[in-house]
């Protein structure tokens, strides 16, 4: 299996990879034999990875990590790097690989603090001779201030040291940064390509695969999701009823309260699973006796895990209601292309019936604020508008 295989409906991107990573390892193999380095090379110090979300960012980004710490012999034969069985790419893949840091955030942005560790961090040599290799699958969460912290070290890159950055556009990273990157662009893999990933990869009955493929139009994260977690699909249900919920006042507040509660429900659902046992250990590393009081000195530690806990939350809260708040625009594309008649396969083909209730009682004219409604709404969410004015705004307006 090579390292590209979960690289979903990326033939472009993949073959500009490989060949990067070809000359990244001529590279790396001529320095070590002590002979010229390759004037002509695909390798770069930095990389910047777009696209819509599912379209597989920072998988194609740890592929790559992979495939730069690639230490099979079958290279020596004429093998591409990347072969996703040696100790290096194995290592990189599942995240235990000395030289690859992978950044993710569950909070709301990434600090000067921690961008700062990262920069001291690439400075480093690579233990394994080969490279240095950051992922920074947030990118567009960085503050001001860490962006430009991240700014110096990609202008003045240490050798053999690579930084990866993924982000859904460009603007969603200032120009300064990206003027200096390589780009990719990732387009959403068809909904046949995941299908296909779904039977052939995680074993799902091809019934299910089809269905899921065809209602997160090409997500591959959110397809697995919903083919594998009954909870998904019965939260996926309840948020696409909520048009036919919405022709009253009193419905329409009604169900935007739900979808607030239901997205409360999964914060409290992932506090449950990671708080305690984050809180545990801390305070095992503190000290602390089994059952006893703290040390002296240890309260401000404890607060500020209590203040991550609390982002983690908001953050999870919000990725609830923007995964309902995309369900929701899914569910109105259908109606709209119902009225539009176009020729195209409907994304939520199991309830079929209530979109074309809702087409049968509305205008195109009257779908299209609909959808700019809940667009509204997300962009009100990014803009750290209080969740239930912003969803109950968004259920008002659904009702004209």
């Amino acid at each position: 299996m090579a390292v590209w295989d979960d690289l979903v409906g990326q033939e472009r991107v993949e073959e500009q990879l490989a060949a990067a990573a070809r000359d990244a390892d001529a590279l790396v193999t001529a320095q070590a034999a002590g002979e010229p380095v390759p004037e002509a090379s695909k390798m770069t110090h930095a990389w910047l990875f777009t696209g819509p979300p599912g379209a597989g960012r920072d998988t194609a980004a740890r592929a790559f990590a992979a495939a730069l710490q690639c230490v099979s012999p079958d290279r020596a034969l004429g093998g591409a790097p990347g072969c996703g069985f040696c100790d290096g790419c194995h290592t990189a893949l599942i995240g235990t690989h000395a030289d690859v840091e992978v950044v993710r955030t569950d909070l709301l942005s990434i600090g000067v603090k921690e961008t700062r560790d990262l920069v001291r961090r690439a400075q480093l040599s690579p233990a394994g001779r080969r490279w240095q290799v950051i992922v920074l699958e947030d990118a567009d969460r960085l503050t001001e201030g860490a962006a430009n912290v991240l700014l110096k070290a990609i202008e003045e890159p240490a050798p053999r040291t690579v930084w990866l950055l993924c982000a859904p556009s460009l603007e969603d990273v200032l120009p300064t940064i990206r003027s200096r990157c390589r780009h990719l662009t990732l387009r959403t893999p068809s909904v046949a390509a995941v299908e296909d990933v779904l039977v052939r990869r995680d074993g799902v009955e091809p019934e299910r695969a089809h269905f899921a493929a065809a209602a997160t139009q090409g997500h591959i994260d959110r397809a697995r999701r919903l083919a594998s977690d009954e909870r998904a699909r019965a939260r996926r249900s309840v948020v696409l009823k909520l048009p036919l919920r919405v022709g009253d006042v009193g419905g329409g507040l009604r169900a935007a309260q739900e979808l607030i509660d239901a997205a409360a429900e999964d914060a409290k659902q992932v506090a449950e699973e990671v708080d305690v046992k984050e809180t545990e250990e801390l305070k095992a590393a503190l000290g602390a006796a089994q059952g006893g009081r703290m040390p002296r000195g240890t309260a401000g530690a404890m607060k500020e895990l209590e203040e991550r806990q609390k982002r983690r939350r908001t953050r999870t809260q919000r990725d609830s209601l923007d995964l309902a708040l995309t369900d929701l625009t899914g569910f109105y594309r259908d109606v709209l292309a119902l009225q539009m008649r176009a020729a195209t396969a409907l994304a939520n083909e199991d309830v079929r019936d209530a979109i074309e209730r809702i087409a049968e009682d509305s205008t195109p004219e009257r779908t299209l604020r609909r959808i700019e409604a809940v667009l509204a709404c997300r962009g009100a969410l990014d803009r750290n508008v209080a969740p239930l004015l912003a969803v109950e705004a968004m259920t008002m307006a659904l009702r004209d």
